[in-house]
């Protein structure tokens, strides 16, 4: 039987550390730190000295702390504490650090001071030629998705636009009162005339009519308990300067001090009316103050932000753990990948993909030039912006259509009011289209529509006459036997939309469409669900769209590596196979 003094006798009395220099100990051989030492190496780290000082304390290596950080991503550790504690415990670390233990503080310096998201994607690119020499990469086709990664901002902190203009229209209301309120009291204290102040009138606002019907639609939905009504956009605060409602301010203390009028504070003393009037002004005008502020920050684009990261916007994800569609504050992260490695990251606060496609082309053709061939993406990124801009570069869209599982319908198919469904025909060089029912579609006019800095053009087809067509239930939309007897068929097309999206689909249906549609779910969904399932990468530690990007592209810079660690670890081992078969096969 194993008595206490068992245990007791393994260690010395009093011992306090163990002396390493009796033990022998090292990493294996195929640590991935290795992998990491060889691949910087060849780096070229210049972007990142020059952006240390010289001057002063030295402090650590930075090309040392960006090693240290970028294993830790490479084993899925973000946290600097946790960081700072493997420095001391772990052998791998200890190895990188030659024995230094930097805080938490010198970490927080080299991340936020001194490694910049250029340097960091130069760094990256750099990486991406050494595999391009390799033969691992050819970047000269991308498969792009994004997903949303929710942001390190509280969750009840929003700003909603659609709020803020509600408000906004009932506070323009009483700046408009306030402003008839400064009028009369200057008129029945005579003091217009004695100072020569003019009638003040509320500043020019289109849409004020509009805004005050909207109020009293509001007040009325209130009493009856109906939904509240759409609000987005009601008015624009561009053109309200808070400046006028200054000017009448300063003119009634101007009128105070020539009158002896003082203003009073605190308990048991009335305000006079003027003073009232005054503090009435002075709060409107912080509230308008406000309200520019939240507009400000929150850019054209979109219609919430977040209190505690300004530039998170609140989007609905898919890890709804309420099962309420509940919104949270996130970044929408896109990756570009190529044979599993991560080429770009970008980081928007756009809620869609339609516009994060072209700066995430754009970096790739100021990085490498204009080698890009071939491009693939979902639906999401479908529009006529971006597949235009594929065309000019000369770049291969396989971009599935948004109405690519609609098209293999029969009603698609069958639905005789769209002029894909109708015949064409061509008169004096001029193309017209025949309905089901044998009628004549000619060209009416062009008309254009400007969205998001982008001109639409559409061409308007119609037919001169419909009248005694027993499709006219089919053909014209939402139809009404009474009230669209006499109405007849007209139809818009953007031909240049429509060219793109054929040219898109007919690439997507070929062989080599479907597999290149069949790679891209497995290598970018395949990170994705690595990300957030296996390394639980569900939320950011940092604030700000700047500081969110270092980290996430820290993250895929270790993923790389490590990927590239298994490539390069099963080439040998395939190398070391066939040469241990080889000698003892059989002669």
């Amino acid at each position: 039987m194993l008595t206490n003094n068992y245990y007791n006798d393994f260690f010395e009395l009093g011992q306090q550390k163990i002396n390493f220099s009796f033990f022998e100990l090292s990493l294996p051989d195929d640590d991935p730190v290795y992998t990491l030492k060889k691949v910087m190496e060849e780096l070229d780290f210049s972007g990142l000295l020059a952006n240390c000082s010289d001057k002063g304390r030295t402090g650590y290596n930075p090309i040392m702390m960006y090693a240290v950080v970028t294993y830790a991503n490479m084993r899925g550790i973000r946290s600097v504490d946790r960081i700072v504690d493997l420095c001391e415990r772990d052998l791998a670390f200890i190895w990188l650090t030659r024995g230094q233990k930097p805080k938490r503080d010198a970490f927080y310096d080299f991340k936020n001071r001194k490694l910049t998201s250029d340097i960091l994607d130069d760094l990256n690119y750099q990486f991406m030629r050494r595999l391009q020499k390799e033969g691992l990469v050819t970047l000269k086709e991308l498969f792009i998705d994004g997903t949303k990664i929710e942001a390190n901002a509280n969750r009840y902190t929003f700003v909603w636009r659609g709020s803020i203009n509600y408000h906004l229209a009932g506070l323009l209301d009483s700046i408009d009162q306030l402003f008839e309120k400064y009028n009369s009291f200057l008129q029945e204290n005579d003091y217009g005339t004695k100072y020569e102040l003019g009638n003040a009138q509320m500043f020019v606002i289109e849409g004020m009519d509009k805004v005050r019907e909207v109020i009293e639609k509001n007040r009325k939905r209130k009493l009856v308990k109906h939904k509240k009504l759409s609000n987005n956009r009601i008015i624009e605060i561009d053109n309200c300067s808070p400046l006028e409602i200054r000017k009448l301010q300063n003119n009634l203390t101007m009128i105070a001090d020539n009158e002896g009028i003082e203003f009073v504070y605190g308990k048991g003393k009335r305000k006079p009316a003027l003073q009232q009037l005054h503090e009435e002004l002075e709060q409107c005008g912080k509230r308008l103050m406000e309200y520019k502020e939240c507009f400000e920050i929150m850019g054209k684009d979109r219609n919430s932000y977040s209190k505690t990261d300004l530039e998170a916007t609140f989007m609905r994800m898919k890890e709804d753990h309420m099962l309420n569609g509940q919104l949270k504050p996130a970044y929408n992260v896109q990756i570009a990948v190529e044979n599993y490695f991560i080429v770009h990251g970008y980081v928007s606060s756009d809620r869609t993909d339609y516009n994060t496609l072209i700066p995430v082309l754009e970096k790739h053709k100021n990085a490498f030039g204009s080698i890009l061939e071939e491009v693939t993406a979902d639906s999401g990124y479908c529009s006529e912006k971006n597949l235009l801009y594929l065309k000019q570069n000369e770049i291969s869209s396989y971009i599935k259509l948004q109405d690519h599982e609609k098209r293999k319908t029969r009603a698609y198919s069958e639905d005789i009011s769209k002029y894909y469904n109708m015949r064409t025909g061509i008169f004096e060089d001029e193309q017209f289209y025949i309905c089901h029912d044998g009628r004549e579609l000619r060209h009416l006019r062009t008309e254009s529509k400007e969205q998001d800095g982008y001109t639409q053009t559409f061409e308007v087809y119609g037919c001169a006459d419909c009248s005694g067509c027993e499709h006219k239930a089919r053909c014209l939309y939402k139809y009404d036997a009474e009230k669209d007897a006499e109405k007849n068929k007209v139809m818009k097309i953007n031909e240049q939309w429509e060219e793109l999206k054929e040219r898109s689909h007919a690439n997507i249906q070929s062989e080599r469409g479907i597999l290149k549609r069949q790679t891209r779910s497995i290598q970018t969904e395949g990170h994705f669900g690595d990300i957030k399932e296996n390394e639980n990468f569900r939320r950011f530690n940092y604030r700000s769209a700047d500081k969110v990007y270092k980290e996430f592209m820290l993250y895929a810079i270790g993923r790389n590596i490590n990927k590239y660690h298994r490539f390069f670890s099963l080439n040998h081992k395939v190398i070391f196979d066939y040469l241990f078969k080889s000698s003892y096969m059989p002669v």
